[in-house]
């Protein structure tokens, strides 16, 4: 659907680069050292270009916490850009199987 969002299709390894990407652009941005651990689900929206919505979790000192990014893709400009990168929440436990739930 044109300008609407939807769970991305195709490749888990795109997700997983621009998860990547969003932790790397937070660290720089905010000096930072949180570590990617995985993406727990990624959403897309047709704009120019394409905006995708990452909900990830990745290691802040020795906790694993949940994330929020929204990176902007421009594939024929080679441009990507991190837009927002929010805490969620904490990883309720130590061992999720599948998508975790944050705390709030």
């Amino acid at each position: 659907m044109l300008g609407g969002i939807s769970t991305v299709e195709g490749s888990q390894n795109t997700t997983e680069s621009l998860g990547r990407f969003a932790v790397e652009e937070h660290n720089k941005k905010e000096n930072t050292v949180l570590e990617f651990i995985k993406v727990v689900n990624a959403r897309e929206q047709v704009v120019s270009g394409k905006l995708y919505y990452i909900t990830l979790e990745a290691m802040d000192a020795e906790k694993e916490k949940v994330y929020e990014a929204k990176v902007w893709v421009k594939p024929w400009l080679n441009f990507k850009e991190l837009q927002e990168f929010k805490l969620i929440g904490e990883v309720v436990a130590s061992d999720c199987s599948g998508a975790c739930d944050p705390i709030n």
